[in-house]
């Protein structure tokens, strides 16, 4: 009979509750020892390397830049945390594992990047506002009105619960602190290399494939999520769910738009990249929505948590015993 391993489910909830406490209290890990930045100093030193005139050898090096920035990236997690569990024990596993699964994803940091963008557009001024953008999107600050940089901000806090905060979790909660390491590094390469240029089209397309993949479920789930989000901070619960049914598939990413159209929805606006989709009805917009976008995303980060993380780790425990 299988029995629920108490010692290891404790364990990892509190990995989890202290990390997400870090988050909230310190923030970000400085970016001269965060491993997200350490990721991408590998990545911008391998790519390079593995350049070659040959499609077909340029996609398998692709896919060799990503099994190893994988390996090198997360076999020292696991080895490091199983030797401090193992001659250590708990407690100083618990806080170095908390520490490293805190630089896998991001809370606070993006209240840090948007709030001064609603502040700067509540004082009428453009020009502060353009300045923090291009901390969160691509997009050219200096082409874009005012509703555009809002929404721009808005699409930015919805598309990132999942690539900053629900997509790390849903990888620890199977796999863990390794786990949310491996989605990292996807989703570092997906920014860094996967685009449709001359010059990376071949190398980066199996980390777009993967970030894809890796984003399937956790997308979807954190979209409906978001919509019981909305209900309880007092958006509209019902449009979110509508415009999520109906415009979900509006993007060409097919994962993107389900939070940006449940966001969409929530905010009763549309939310528009210019050229590319526009999500939603039409309807006001102002800087105040980006404090409620923001609220929706921490609303929907502790409902993940206490809805999918620590029962499916419960799980996880209980039917394999690690």
């Amino acid at each position: 009979m299988f029995q629920l391993d108490y010692t290891l489910f404790t364990d990892a909830v509190l990995i989890f509750a202290l990390a997400v406490l870090i988050d909230i209290v310190l923030g970000e890990i400085p970016d001269q020892i965060h491993p997200t930045v350490g990721i991408g100093k590998i990545i911008n030193y391998l790519r390079p390397k593995l350049k070659n005139k040959n499609p077909k050898i340029e996609k398998a090096n692709g896919v060799l830049l990503l099994v190893t920035v994988a390996l090198l990236t997360t076999l020292p997690v696991f080895l490091g945390l199983w030797t401090i569990r193992f001659y250590l024990g708990s407690i100083p596993y618990i806080i170095v594992g908390a520490i490293l699964f805190k630089a896998t994803f991001a809370i606070k940091c993006m209240r840090r990047y948007t709030a001064p963008i609603a502040k700067a557009l509540k004082n009428n001024d453009l020009e502060g506002a353009r300045k923090y953008l291009p901390y969160i999107v691509r997009r050219d600050p200096n082409s874009l009105n005012e509703r555009q940089i809002i929404s721009a901000a808005v699409e930015s806090i919805a598309e990132s619960t999942t690539d900053g905060i629900t997509g790390p979790f849903f990888f620890f909660t199977f796999l863990g602190v390794p786990g949310a390491f491996i989605y990292r590094v996807i989703n570092t390469h997906d920014s860094m290399v996967a685009y449709k240029t001359p010059e990376l089209r071949n190398i980066g397309w199996f980390s777009a494939k993967m970030d894809t993949a890796a984003n399937y479920i956790p997308s979807r789930l954190t979209a409906l999520l978001m919509v019981i989000a909305a209900g309880l901070v007092g958006e509209n619960a019902k449009e979110a769910w509508r415009i999520l049914k109906r415009d979900k598939n509006n993007t060409a990413s097919p994962n993107a738009g389900y939070t940006i159209s449940a966001m969409a929805g929530a905010l009763e606006t549309q939310l528009a990249k210019p050229g590319y989709y526009a999500l939603g009805d039409e309807g006001p917009i102002t800087s105040e929505d980006i404090f409620k976008a923001l609220r929706i995303m921490e609303v929907t980060t502790l409902l993940f948590g206490l809805i999918s993380v620590v029962p499916i780790i419960a799980l996880r425990i209980f039917l394999i015993g690690i």
